[in-house]
């Protein structure tokens, strides 16, 4: 509670207050939520619990938390510490792009809460360093974008070394025909909580810029070098595309970073560092990359190139307007 309290968690949101006594009763819940709604906490909160009035009871209570990509491990990682400070609960992060030794040595203390995307947990299965059958508790976390990342094959391989008696939690933004399939497959009775009122956040305010293709970019520094656009996340289409975006706006004089899959995790990790920090007012970033990130203060976000997808659109646009801030979300259109 004193950890709740300094982090300055003083209301729950609606999807903690919601789905945070389920999970203390031990049902298996199924959320349905935006990004930005505060979900990492409501499920970190219950079953930190949960691991602390097991171990009073001398049971090893392990946790397995399945996610689509790094920089969102690294943020529930982030949250985790700073709810379990001084409990004596550890956790370790399992994801591709970082090497895996270190992982598999804390793996080895048998940590309560193992946070991991699918394909380094299989990996890690397959050497025999991760044995889930130790494991009754699951998150699936932004399940919708797992499955989008084809990581289906994984996530039932994963599921299927589990306990069968096990308490799972579940969280997608969408809940298309796939999500129900695999609710229906990993979850018994789950309650499900639906906290999506709309899609986009009212606190943002959405307009298009139409520009001709050959003048996107010479509009994109005249914006940026505009008042107020201090902290703004610019989507483009393709890792390449993202990398020579970053660079040329970096020779206006801006200061850009950028985040995509091809850059390594560390490289990933200072790009984002710079920008939280406000080192750089400028983050280019992929659709993958950018999934989950949880940065505060970010004032624009700006469609360089559309979206695949609706959902794409609501994610990327996700990023500002949060935790009751106002945020500006610009889409470029050829015209």
């Amino acid at each position: 509670k004193e950890n709740i309290v300094s982090k300055g968690y003083l209301l729950p949101t609606p999807i903690q207050d919601k789905s945070i006594p389920h999970v203390l009763k031990g049902e298996d819940v199924v959320g349905l939520a935006t990004t930005g709604t505060g979900k990492t906490a409501a499920f970190l909160v219950p079953l930190i619990d949960k691991v602390i009035k097991m171990r009073a009871l001398g049971r090893d209570e392990r946790v397995l938390v399945m996610i689509p990509t790094r920089e969102l491990a690294i943020q529930i990682e982030q949250e985790f510490w700073g709810f379990a400070k001084r409990l004596g609960i550890n956790a370790v992060v399992c994801v591709g792009g970082a090497s895996i030794d270190p992982q598999i040595r804390v793996l080895r203390k048998n940590p309560a809460f193992v946070i991991g995307t699918p394909g380094r947990l299989k990996d890690l299965m397959e050497r025999r360093e991760l044995n889930l059958s130790k494991f009754s508790t699951v998150v699936l976390d932004e399940a919708d974008r797992m499955l989008d990342m084809g990581f289906i094959d994984d996530m039932r391989f994963i599921m299927s070394k589990m306990q069968a008696e096990r308490h799972t939690l579940f969280f997608s933004a969408t809940m298309g025909k796939d999500i129900e399939r695999l609710v229906h497959d990993f979850l018994k009775n789950p309650m499900v909580i639906n906290v999506k009122t709309r899609d986009t956040a009212e606190t943002i305010d959405q307009d298009v810029i139409r520009v001709p293709r050959a003048q996107k970019f010479e509009r994109l520094v005249e914006l940026l070098k505009s008042p107020g656009f201090d902290k703004t996340l610019v989507f483009g289409r393709t890792k390449h595309g993202v990398e020579r975006l970053a660079k040329d706006l970096s020779r206006e004089g801006i200061r850009a970073e950028s985040i995509h899959g091809d850059k390594t995790h560390g490289k990933r990790q200072k790009a984002l560092g710079l920008f939280k920090q406000n080192h750089a007012s400028v983050l280019v970033a992929t659709d993958v990359a950018a999934r989950g990130l949880d940065i505060s203060g970010v004032s624009h976000v700006i469609n360089f190139d559309l979206p695949a997808t609706y959902e794409d659109y609501t994610h990327r646009i996700g990023r500002t307007g949060r935790a009751g801030k106002t945020g500006v979300a610009l889409t470029f259109i050829d015209g």
